[in-house]
């Protein structure tokens, strides 16, 4: 056989996926199940410990526990984090809460070579399930590989009492997978950039079911909860099959990025990612619209000001945020658009 003539890809899943109401207490039979050892450390903040994590403690019995609360997702935290994990000598990782302690766990995880299991308190991006982290930098957000989860538990219940926000930029950030998966089928075509069917086709399943269900997402109901997290799961999933971010993230997640260096903390990942996939869209002439509706069903932002942001700060993302990843070929191209482009194609989709 030719040298090269086949290439082998080796992707990781999460082996168990419990999500539905009150799932959380399946949290020992899983660790069980999977063998993950006896020792574990409760990676969590102060809200999220109590919204599940001393739950999830109750439910350990039997098992040596340490408690390690952090705040956002830095490489600092990451490291005090792995300290204590080594001086406990956990073999695994139990992640309760957001993204960020989630994407501390992975980061640990794979620094440490130890399983985690996936446990959020929230569900405002697909991050849950995937081996991506987003670690925040005086630069902005910085995408990393990291360990994907051996088990998730998304307890509908739990998730359903944090504020619907996040829920709604879950939905979005999903439903922006439509513009990155035009931006990766377009970098296949003119740049000949490596693909994978079965992840495109999973990611797009999961941004479909969420647009689907848009009508039917709605403040104060599990039930939107349990339309919401299937999907969020198969996003992250995606992921893992890609290998990277590809079937999730093209030129709307760095317009994203660029408003996290210039316009930090003013709107969530999944709200700048959702408006930012309107305008991309349209750069790719496909149906933006549909985007835009489900945003406002679903009560996501459509708009800049949606997001607390000015016209000119949407106009400076667009113009710049090629510069984010020069590795990544986009709708945007290596050069940009110009601020005429940016400035029509805001106008047009109503986003200023």
């Amino acid at each position: 056989m030719t040298e090269g003539f086949m290439k082998w890809k080796v992707a990781e899943f999460p082996r168990n996926v419990n999500a539905g109401h009150n799932v959380l207490r399946s949290v020992r039979e899983m660790c069980d199940e999977l063998k993950m050892g006896r020792a574990a450390t409760i990676i969590s903040g102060e809200k999220t410990m109590k919204a599940a994590g001393k739950e999830v403690a109750e439910y350990m019995s039997g098992y040596d526990l340490d408690t390690c609360l952090i705040g956002d997702a830095t490489m600092e935290n990451v490291r005090a984090a792995e300290e204590q994990i080594k001086e406990f000598g956990s073999d695994f990782i139990l992640a309760v809460g957001g993204g960020s302690k989630i994407d501390t766990a992975k980061v640990a995880s794979k620094d440490l070579d130890i399983p985690f299991i996936s446990i959020p308190t929230s569900a405002s991006h697909d991050g849950i399930a995937s081996n991506r982290a987003s670690l925040k930098t005086p630069a902005g957000s910085r995408s990393i590989e990291s360990g994907s989860p051996m088990g998730i538990i998304a307890d509908t219940a739990i998730i359903s009492k944090a504020p619907y926000r996040l829920l709604a930029a879950g939905c979005a950030d999903v439903i922006s997978n439509l513009t990155a998966l035009k931006d990766w089928d377009f970098a296949k075509r003119l740049n000949n950039e490596d693909f994978s069917g079965t992840a495109y086709t999973l990611s797009k399943y999961a941004a479909d079911s969420v647009m689907d269900s848009a009508d039917k997402i709605r403040p104060g109901l599990e039930t939107s909860v349990w339309l919401a997290i299937k999907p969020i799961i198969l996003s992250g999933i995606s992921m893992n099959i890609a290998g990277s971010s590809r079937p999730t993230s093209g030129a709307e997640h760095m317009i994203s990025h660029r408003l996290d260096i210039t316009c930090p903390g003013r709107a969530l990942h999944g709200e700048q990612c959702g408006v930012a996939s309107i305008l991309t869209m349209y750069l790719h002439g496909g149906d933006w619209k549909s985007i835009r509706d489900a945003l406002r069903k679903i009560g996501a932002p459509t708009t800049a000001k949606g997001l607390g942001i000015t016209k000119e700060e949407i106009i400076d993302a667009m113009v710049h945020a090629h510069e984010i990843r020069s590795d990544r070929f986009t709708i945007l191209g290596s050069t940009g658009i110009s601020e005429e482009v940016a400035m029509t194609v805001a106008s047009e989709t109503g986003v200023i």
